[in-house]
């Protein structure tokens, strides 16, 4: 009992000998308060963005066959590996090094240590966030692009293909378009408006993911002798519904994380608004209009509806009024629907419909801007000059074509020079035989469901001695 009189009154002479005031006079300042809200903002985006992944492992997983589950979920992890690694050695600094006037791509920053921001990262150097952190925020978009990339692979295309094309995906191909848009390039001088990635993130991904898709060709069976498509289901809706959620909720890291602030009268919070809206709608009008098609609601269709949307989003958040929004919203879900029926008929086999809603509706988010970018946003933005329904003209819109044809043109090569390289050296699909029995156990030596192949092996088996 005397002890904790002697601690209780040892406690009131600390406190009247040494006055708050004092220890706040070696606290702190308002300056560095702020730059540590803004890292741990930056931070917390980054946890968003990089959990994602989830959204596109259950994505994906199901959306493909049962056979096909454990690899399309387990390449997931190997690209953003795969992603992680070259980034940091050569992607960062080919991404936001200093150019040297090139316009082209960074010089600078390779094997980034964190040490050296002041002088390798001028387009990161007025952030109040360390480059470490910026690295970590940059690293998530790139991956999330590889992941975009990959998923016109699905159910067909060789692992050594995912590590391989992944390395230079995240070395010579995205790097360079975010310097051009976010790295000080000729297109982020010029003003394209791309807050959140729609051209440098999803186009890109999408580009790529389509030059794979024509490669590979289709998957066994997707096509009938007359060539029309056949229809090839995913074999669980709930997994890929649950997708899609964890996928709109790390949009919110995505978009109003852009901002690498909380400061600025909470700017971000407008974008996490019109980034809602804009996903809602998508949903709302692409089951809508599968409805009208079919006569049927199609789940499916609604997904992609709330991807395109978001997607559409990503590049316009920050410029675009709520009613704005909306409609590129809407928009972006009412053309993916119609865009993935004319790709399918055009024997086009993307598994997950990665050029529709990704890239389609990337071009769409970039045209965007230049159509409802307002004066006001522009002005807090400080990017580029308003769109043409408000006054003017036709200048961003013009910046804005540019930039997508551009970033198409220059993916679509490069990633055709070095898939249509690695066909011809190594090959780059699996044979008939291995995508017959699934990717599962021809690449991985077990199933991702081993019970239910199990059975499913022994039924067709079955069927074969009934024959």
């Amino acid at each position: 009992m005397r002890k904790k009189w002697l601690v209780a009154l040892l406690a009131m002479v600390t406190v009247l000998a040494f006055p708050v005031g004092a220890f706040a006079a070696d606290g702190p300042t308002n300056i560095q308060l702020q730059a540590g809200l803004n890292t741990v903002f930056t931070f917390l985006a980054f946890i968003l963005v990089f959990f994602m992944q989830a959204g596109f492992a259950l994505l994906e997983a199901g959306s493909t066959r049962m056979k096909n589950a454990g690899h399309v979920a387990g390449k997931t992890i190997l690209t953003t590996g795969v992603a992680a690694l070259s980034f940091w050695a050569l992607g960062f600094g080919l991404g936001f090094g200093n150019d040297g006037g090139n316009g082209f791509m960074g010089l600078t920053g390779f094997f980034m240590s964190g040490t050296d921001a002041g002088a390798s990262f001028d387009s990161l150097s007025a952030l109040d966030v360390p480059v470490t952190i910026m690295f970590l925020f940059h690293f998530a978009f790139a991956s999330v692009s590889l992941s975009i990339a990959c998923g016109g692979m699905a159910e067909r295309a060789k692992l050594s293909v995912y590590i391989i094309f992944g390395i230079l995906f995240s070395i010579v191909i995205y790097p360079v378009v975010a310097h051009w848009v976010w790295g000080g390039g000729w297109l982020g001088k010029l003003g394209m408006q791309d807050y959140a990635g729609s051209t440098v993130v999803h186009l890109t991904g999408a580009t790529a993911a389509l030059v794979a898709t024509l490669l590979l060709k289709p998957r066994l069976g997707k096509f009938n002798k007359e060539g029309k498509p056949n229809s090839i289901p995913g074999h669980n809706q709930v997994y890929s519904i649950l997708g899609v959620i964890i996928l709109w909720f790390g949009w919110f890291g995505f978009n109003p994380g852009s901002a690498v602030s909380a400061m600025n009268d909470g700017f971000f919070g407008y974008v996490a608004l019109t980034t809602n809206i804009a996903a809602a709608a998508g949903g709302v009008f692409a089951l809508l209009v599968s409805w009208m098609v079919y006569g049927k609601a199609d789940i499916p269709a609604m997904l992609n509806g709330v991807l395109a949307a978001l997607v559409a989003i990503t590049g316009s958040c920050a410029f675009v009024a709520p009613w704005a929004a909306l409609v590129i919203g809407a928009v972006a879900g009412i053309v993916t629907f119609f865009t993935a029926q004319w790709f399918e008929r055009a024997r086009v086999d993307d598994p997950v419909y990665a050029f529709s809603v990704h890239g389609i509706a990337g071009m769409w988010g970039a045209v965007s801007t230049g159509l409802f970018a307002t004066p006001e946003l522009v002005k807090v933005t400080g990017v580029g000059q308003a769109g043409l329904f408000y006054g003017g003209g036709l200048t961003q819109l013009g910046v804005q074509l540019l930039g997508l044809v551009g970033t198409f043109a220059f993916v679509f090569v490069i990633s055709f020079i070095i898939l249509g390289g690695m066909k011809a050296i190594m090959g780059i699909r699996v044979t008939e035989e291995e995508e017959t029995m699934g990717l599962d156990i021809s690449e991985h030596g077990t199933y991702g469901y081993p019970e239910q192949m199990k059975l499913v092996a022994e039924a067709e088996k079955r069927s074969g001695i009934a024959n």
